[in-house]
């Protein structure tokens, strides 16, 4: 009969529990639980088994070793032994794992060098996770209920630290997430806009200095205007990142809202509001395309006030069936000649990376009409 010194278990039990309230991962949380149920057990092996959305069991960490090597990674039928202790809640005990009728069609070939063997149930009664199961070698003494019954106490306490650990890493996910979405709300709003501001006050001011500047001052001056450009570039790449390292958050789920902050600065640049038309669900659009969507936008009003010297602007987004279609309508001068057309190149690399398209009329009589869409 194996005797067991409560006060391992209690060490064992205050281990784990100490691990799983220091916000270790319950992933590393397990191989302690299964190397200290195998000492507790006096077993030669000992394996802790999640349960999969199909009832079946997926060995996810052990100690010891099977006879043909590391038994993690394999997969026990949803009607194996284990399984039914991960649902029933009751532990099985049998002699000999390879000759039990209620085991042995279900023992994978890398354990059928063992013959006493013991599952139970790991988890609480609200969170069945899956089950604890140890071994012993062929010839060695089958596991005695006391043996058992530890095991059972020790799966549910062990069961409750790692429940624990679950609910410690998903709240430090959420307050990470929580973080990045600040980080990159800020950066969208505050430090993208400044930067926006900035480039257009620039190039204004070049455009209205004129020939009073020298070759070398104007250059000088088209490179700032770039590099912001390129920084607000970054910083947008920034705030994607930021945003879809949390899976719960769509990606594009603001698409509507940062059309609404293009719209607000360039309203202040421009001393107008521009109008806005949505039609259909921008939120379900593809996020690599709400991205283009809203560079584009970007692009095509820094046209229109840097250059148009519009009263009126119309903007429309529509989400149709099997597109997704950006319209920038103004009644300003028409794009002058020799102005460069760097951001008009950007928009119809983008829609053509999207497999779309990026159309511009313009006349001084009939302002500024750039239409840009892409396939859904």
């Amino acid at each position: 009969m194996t005797v067991v010194d409560p006060r391992q278990v209690l060490a064992a039990s205050t281990e784990i529990t100490s691990a799983a309230l220091a916000g270790d991962d319950p992933d590393a949380v397990l191989p302690l639980v299964v190397r200290s149920a195998a000492a507790l057990a006096e077993a030669d092996l000992g394996l802790a088994m999640l349960t999969a959305d199909d009832g079946r069991l997926v060995v996810e960490a052990s100690h010891g070793f099977g006879f043909d090597g590391d038994p993690v990674g394999s997969v026990l039928s949803s009607r194996s032994a284990a399984a039914r202790a991960a649902r029933g809640g009751v532990p099985v005990v049998a002699t000999d794992v390879t000759t039990d009728p209620r085991t042995a069609p279900f023992v994978p070939k890398s354990l059928r060098g063992y013959g006493p063997f013991a599952v139970a149930p790991f988890g609480t009664r609200e969170r069945k996770i899956g089950a604890l199961a140890v071994y012993r070698r062929r010839g060695e003494p089958p596991f005695d209920p006391e043996t058992v019954d530890l095991l059972a106490a020790f799966a549910a306490q062990a069961g409750l630290a790692v429940v624990l650990a679950e609910g410690a890493t998903a709240r430090r996910r959420i307050a990470v997430y929580q973080e990045r979405e600040r980080i990159a709300r800020d950066l969208h709003d505050v430090i993208i806009q400044r930067l926006y501001a900035t480039g257009v006050q620039l190039d204004l001011l070049g455009r209205r200095l004129g020939k009073q500047l020298d070759a070398r001052e104007t250059t000088r001056l088209t490179e700032a205007v770039d590099q912001l450009d390129d920084t607000i570039a970054e910083v947008r790449a920034t705030v994607r990142a930021l945003r879809s390292a949390d899976p719960g958050k769509s990606a594009h789920r603001d698409l509507v809202d940062s059309v609404r902050a293009e719209i607000r600065i360039a309203g202040e640049l421009l001393g107008f509001t521009p109008s806005l038309d949505v039609e259909g669900d921008p939120t379900t659009v593809p996020a690599d395309l709400a991205d283009h969507l809203r560079a584009a936008l970007r692009e095509a009003l820094s046209n229109v006030v840097r250059h148009s010297g519009a009263h009126t602007v119309d903007i429309a987004l529509h989400r149709e069936p099997h597109r997704l279609l950006l319209r920038v309508t103004d009644d300003g001068c028409g794009i002058p000649r020799g102005v460069a057309t760097r951001g008009l190149r950007h928009l119809e690399e983008r829609a053509i990376a999207a497999g779309g398209s990026s159309e511009v009329a313009s006349s001084p009589s009939t302002g500024t009409t750039i239409t840009w869409q892409v396939p859904l």
